[in-house]
């Protein structure tokens, strides 16, 4: 289980700093967007007030506490799981990360009243209009890990 508490860490770490530095450090909130490497890759403000690309959102402080809890509820079923069927290494790497991801959100939530959303990426004449941040890739790498590699040990 330590291995998932430090991947957590990480994540969340990793996740806090970045939004840190573009939204406040950068001053992201006051400029809206910057181009990093355009157009695969601009910094582009979003408040998200729902789940992934904003659904969901109802702009109401019951919502935002229903999507508080099922991320807890998320995070605490999935370290249920690891800790009664340990998978591999990169099993517990994967929960971890997810958790971390998963946790950041959260932080978002209770500190902003939405997630930082601000990685911007468009490739091949596709225009993306959609804000992520390092939570969501943590959350997303870790559940694609955790569906490849989350077996148990002692099937491997």
């Amino acid at each position: 289980m330590r291995l998932v508490f430090w991947a957590a860490f990480w994540a969340f770490l990793t996740d806090q700093a970045s939004k840190y530095l573009v939204v406040h450090g950068l001053n992201l909130a006051e400029r809206g967007q910057i181009d990093v490497f355009p157009p695969f890759l601009r910094f582009r403000m979003a408040w998200n007030e729902g789940v992934n690309f904003g659904l969901f959102a109802h702009d109401s402080d019951a919502a935002r506490w229903i999507l508080i809890t099922i991320a807890a509820v998320i995070c605490l079923f999935v370290l249920f799981w690891v800790r009664r069927d340990p998978p591999g290494r990169i099993g517990l790497i994967s929960a971890g990360v997810l958790i971390g991801g998963a946790i950041g959100n959260v932080i978002d939530r209770l500190l902003y009243g939405a997630v930082a959303d601000f990685l911007n990426m468009s490739c091949c004449g596709i225009n993306n209009p959609f804000a992520f941040n390092l939570a969501d890739v943590w959350i997303f790498a870790g559940a694609i890990g955790l569906a490849i590699f989350g077996g148990s040990e002692k099937a491997s």
